[in-house]
């Protein structure tokens, strides 16, 4: 079996597709995409194939390492996100030319279903108890919203009320055992995150996500400390290279690798097993499309500690497209009492509808996270 051709797709809301074709007349998708950068992806997955034309799909870690390491220059949310939407891909292939779920081929499973959690309030956080409760009436558990809008290194304490007001609604209208992941989106400073973590203390958060950009993972030695709120940390890094550090330094609960951003299914297996040997939970990132949770869920079968999983399905940012529409088996994403089942087709376990991502590849996306500013004009963080 050679790999005859790789082409990509921009579609709404913000996504980019990538079909990988055989001469067997295998076909393989996976999803190559950084938000608000999905053209350059796309780009970058053009050169990437010019290796991989002629060559057998199936010697997959064989080629993502020439992937990575054959073009001197490495690693990257770019690089790292074209070579991942290529090995999804390449072990859909992999699974199809078997008749085997992805999941067979990593060694099996150690569950048939995993617990999600919903998104509520959108980018500056509001009604977070009534979405809350929606969520809660279709089946939902957990959610996770935005702690806040944008903050100053230093700030007022009536935007600290304004988070504590949020958190608390939900918690007051769910009862005490409903999951609250509460995400500081690096859009929270030092000084202003040791505030936080502390004042939210009392709501029995699930997790804390992001309380500072992951280029100052050092400041979690002074943030920890301050919460029993377990830390998660991971969606801006790409490798196991860059877990490694955080890993070691101690500070964190939770990882949270994205498979579509972290050298796909092959690196993010192995950043899954350097958690598990530090006794760190896996919680893997995915606010995208169909290919990309497909993915993760043939991730979260194998690896013993994934525990939750994210997923996109009616969150602020699908605008036009949703989780659902690309796929010819949508009932294959089961959600029931807060679980999704792992799709157990073979490759990936979905049925990508391929004239419909045509059709909306003609119309295509510029997606581009907001640009805030603060008040006295100064760049914010999303």
């Amino acid at each position: 079996m050679k790999i005859t051709k790789l082409t990509t797709y921009i579609v709404p809301p913000r996504w980019c597709f990538l079909q990988v074709e055989t001469d067997a007349g295998i076909v393989g998708w996976g999803e190559p995409v950084v938000e608000g950068r999905a053209q350059t992806v796309a780009a970058a997955v053009d050169e990437l194939a010019d290796y991989l034309i002629g060559k057998d799909p199936r010697q997959i870690e064989d080629h993502w390492t020439v992937l990575y390491r054959g073009g001197f220059y490495r690693g990257g949310a770019i690089h790292m996100s074209a070579l991942a939407g290529i090995d999804q891909a390449l072990w859909d292939i992999k699974g199809k030319a078997l008749g085997v779920p992805v999941y067979e081929l990593l060694g099996g499973k150690v569950r048939d279903r995993i617990r999600v959690y919903s998104w509520v309030g959108g980018d500056r956080p509001g009604e977070t108890a009534a979405q809350a409760q929606e969520r809660a009436a279709r089946g939902f558990t957990a959610i996770k919203m935005n702690a806040s809008e944008e903050l100053q290194f230093i700030d007022t304490h009536d935007k600290v009320d304004q988070v504590l007001a949020n958190v608390a609604a939900i918690r007051e209208a769910l009862g005490p055992h409903f999951g609250i992941g509460v995400d500081f989106h690096g859009r929270v400073h030092k000084p202003m995150a040791k505030v936080l973590v502390k004042v939210l203390e009392p709501y029995r958060l699930m997790f804390i996500e992001e309380p500072v950009l992951s280029e100052h993972a050092e400041a979690l030695a002074e943030i920890a400390p301050l919460t029993s709120a377990p830390i998660a940390l991971g969606e801006r890094l790409c490798s196991r290279w860059d877990f490694k550090k955080i890993l070691e330094a101690g500070h964190v609960d939770i990882l949270q690798p994205d498979p579509s951003h972290a050298g796909g299914i092959t690196e993010t297996k192995k950043i899954a097993s350097m958690a598990e040997a530090y006794d760190v939970a896996i919680a893997l990132h995915c606010p995208l499309g169909p290919i990309a949770l497909a993915v993760n869920l043939q991730l979260d079968a194998n690896c013993y500690n994934a525990f939750i999983q994210e997923q996109s399905l009616g969150i602020h940012y699908n605008q036009g497209n949703d989780l659902l529409d690309y796929v010819k088996n949508p009932e294959v994403f089961d959600y029931a009492d807060g679980y999704v089942k792992i799709p157990s087709g073979p490759g990936l376990g979905i049925d990508v509808n391929e004239e419909y991502v045509k059709e909306r590849a003609a119309v295509g996306h510029r997606w581009r996270n907001p640009i805030w500013r603060h008040a006295d004009g100064s760049f914010a963080e999303w």
